[in-house]
């Protein structure tokens, strides 16, 4: 479980943004759960801050850290070793590319494709870009998930980026999906980067390997289903 950081750690972090990074207190305390960059941090201003938390707690502090709240950063800090969460799965589908590509990308019909969704609800449409909310079935304590997230696919590149609108127990979560020809079909890949929230019931390493194991499970269904549906003439 993460443990939240105690306060003089979430000031002295604080200090050191405004001390060497310029940060404007007053925005910082009307906005605790705002990211680095949400408050104005730059590329500079995060290079000052990283070289501080090095010389002072010797932690490294991560590139995606501007999309971290001053209290993740803290906690980040506390925890000295749970950098933010990284995934890459990928699975081969012999299928056509653009077969795999409308399946997949099909969002409303997303409770067919994946086993963990029970709803998947279109909330807008802009060209490329949908909003939408998943729930997931219930779980072993009968808790049905549920957040949105929004998704812009790229036809010409055929890559797809994503976030979470509400991040629940994430401090962000972003997520790009990538579509590559291959002999014989194509090779879909996820990845996927993120932070827990100090509140969460797990860390990034817990976290990471949840993600990892569950892609590894609905990336196998989907190529099973595409597959499938390729060999009886969907093309």
């Amino acid at each position: 479980m993460t443990v939240a950081p105690d306060r003089p750690l979430t000031n002295e972090i604080t200090d050191i943004l405004v001390t060497h990074c310029g940060l404007d207190a007053d925005a910082a305390a009307r906005t605790p759960a705002a990211s680095l960059e949400e408050l104005g941090m730059d590329s500079l201003a995060l290079l000052e801050l990283s070289a501080v938390v090095a010389d002072r707690w010797r932690v490294k502090i991560p590139e995606q850290a501007g999309q971290l709240s001053i209290a993740g950063v803290a906690d980040l800090v506390a925890r000295k070793a749970d950098p933010p969460g990284h995934t890459e799965n990928a699975v081969d589908i012999a299928a056509p590319l653009p077969l795999v590509w409308e399946i997949t990308n099909d969002v409303a019909r997303w409770t067919e494709l994946f086993t963990e969704y029970a709803v998947a609800e279109i909330l807008h449409s802009d060209g490329d870009t949908v909003r939408f909310r998943l729930t997931m079935h219930p779980d072993e304590n009968g808790t049905s998930w549920s957040w949105v997230s929004e998704r812009t696919a790229d036809p010409a590149t055929r890559e797809v980026r994503a976030r979470r609108v509400e991040t629940g127990p994430f401090e962000y979560m972003r997520i790009y999906w990538r579509y590559d020809e291959i002999p014989g079909g194509t090779r879909m890949t996820w990845v996927q980067d993120f932070a827990m929230k100090p509140t969460a019931p797990v860390d990034n390493a817990g976290m990471t390997e949840r993600i990892n194991n569950n892609s590894k499970v609905q990336l196998a269904v989907i190529k099973d289903k595409i597959e499938r549906a390729y060999a009886g003439g969907a093309r």
